[in-house]
């Protein structure tokens, strides 16, 4: 596929959407970029109004995949609701803002430059130590200072794709890593005891790791309630679950009110690299374009539902895993005519879908999270993997049965 997109690649409606304009896919924004010169110069031209900087602080959970293989979805919800509380509640003391949606165990704050260095770095050890005794999981957090491009509610651009990066792959619990671009903000005389983490390299230079250093002073945080994606009722009751998981009564019945079983597919495409970075950025959102376009019109006769398509991702319900897997089959012979390479995960269970307040949906359960490290952790572009859970609604014997462990969890899969 070229680089060059027309809006004549899409179905016409597609641009009319307006439910999932805020949060996932800025269709109007991709319009745009469809309609100009596709030149770099362009590109800049569209994203200079949304350029912004500051502090781009991202976090994810450690150890939350075993956990899934012990615990139950409300529960894992209950249980990662308390970090995220946490790194709110502080961040938004000293001036920070939540931003993206927190629908899963990770969290993403942005600072402005108004905000001093040291209080950010204060400010998360003070997160950590309150993790650390409060709460039944660990998080790492990764810090860089530079440019975003913050479109409808979320951070774009390399150096906040880099740094989210660092912290979902390259950090333990507990842990706390800044950039080159932020430790050379800290003053000479700085009071933080920091150490280079001199084997890894990335595309926003060094990393350091912040071991120890003061806390924050003793300033009450305003508010716990961060970008919450449910509704006020289901999150209601999620808090109350928090003091009552031990309640085996009370779980089940907050299970039957909001879980459903479900078919989830998740399909990663492969991404385009261009000598432009914010090129590249309009090439990859005109691709996820596609695959929303794709996805909407082979719903219609696979009776499913799309959650959501962001970045690279799309991901799909359904009842039956038939159909699932027709609707695969389908795209997937549409996707390799337009030259999209992609790799599917398909698992079954239990799942809440839920209504983001701005508009479109979100999706949370283990099905989603073995989708994804089906495909994205070990998948090749080009096939598509069912989990072992799927051996009960089809027929498995034409697929090669795979064996693996990720983050010390033993996986069997099929991959066809």
């Amino acid at each position: 596929m070229t680089s060059k997109f027309s809006t004549n690649l899409y179905s016409p409606g597609l641009f009319d959407i307006t439910q999932d304009i805020i949060g996932t896919l800025p269709l109007k924004l991709i319009k745009e970029w469809l309609e100009s010169e596709q030149t770099p110069e362009a590109a800049l031209k569209l994203l200079e109004p949304y350029k912004v900087t500051g502090y781009s602080v991202s976090s994810d959970s450690a150890g939350l995949t075993k956990l899934t293989k012990q615990k139950g979805l409300l529960e894992i919800l209950a249980i990662i609701n308390q970090p995220k509380e946490i790194v709110y509640s502080f961040g938004s003391t000293i001036g920070g803002k939540g931003v993206g949606i927190w629908a899963a165990d990770n969290t993403q704050m942005f600072y402005p430059t108004s905000v001093r260095p040291e209080t950010i770095l204060s400010a998360l050890l003070t997160v950590q130590q309150e993790i650390s005794k409060r709460c039944q999981i660990k998080i790492g957090l990764g810090a860089h200072y530079g440019e975003f491009y913050y479109i409808n509610g979320g951070l774009y651009g390399l150096e906040a794709d880099a740094i989210e990066e660092v912290a979902e792959n390259e950090t333990e619990g507990g842990e706390i890593v800044i950039s080159q671009a932020f430790y050379d903000l800290l003053p000479a005389n700085h009071n933080f005891t920091i150490t280079q983490r001199s084997e890894l390299a990335t595309e926003i230079g060094n990393i350091f790791r912040v071991v120890d250093g003061p806390s924050l002073p003793d300033v009450p945080p305003l508010n716990t309630q961060y970008p919450i994606p449910y509704s006020e009722t289901f999150y209601a009751d999620l808090v109350a679950y928090e003091s009552r998981l031990t309640d085996t009564n009370f779980g089940k019945e907050l299970a039957d009110k909001y879980l459903q079983n479900k078919v989830v597919v998740l399909i990663e495409r492969e991404s385009q690299a261009a000598e432009v970075h914010e090129t590249a950025l309009f090439t990859n959102l005109s691709l996820s374009a596609v695959i929303k376009d794709v996805g909407l019109r082979l719903l219609e006769q696979n009776q499913g539902t799309e959650i959501k398509v962001v970045g690279t991702i799309g991901i799909y319900t359904f009842d039956q895993a038939t159909v699932a897997i027709n609707f695969v089959q389908e795209l997937r012979q549409e996707f390799a005519a337009k030259g999209i390479a992609t790799r599917i995960g398909i698992d079954a269970g239990p799942v809440l879908i839920f209504d983001l307040a701005l508009g479109g949906r979100d999706i949370a359960g283990n099905p989603v999270n073995v989708a994804s490290k089906m495909a994205q952790d070990k998948g090749q572009f080009g096939k598509f993997y069912l989990s072992s859970t799927l051996k009960e609604f089809l027929d498995v014997s034409q697929f090669t049965e795979i064996k693996y462990t990720v983050s010390g969890v033993e996986f069997t899969i099929y991959e066809g």
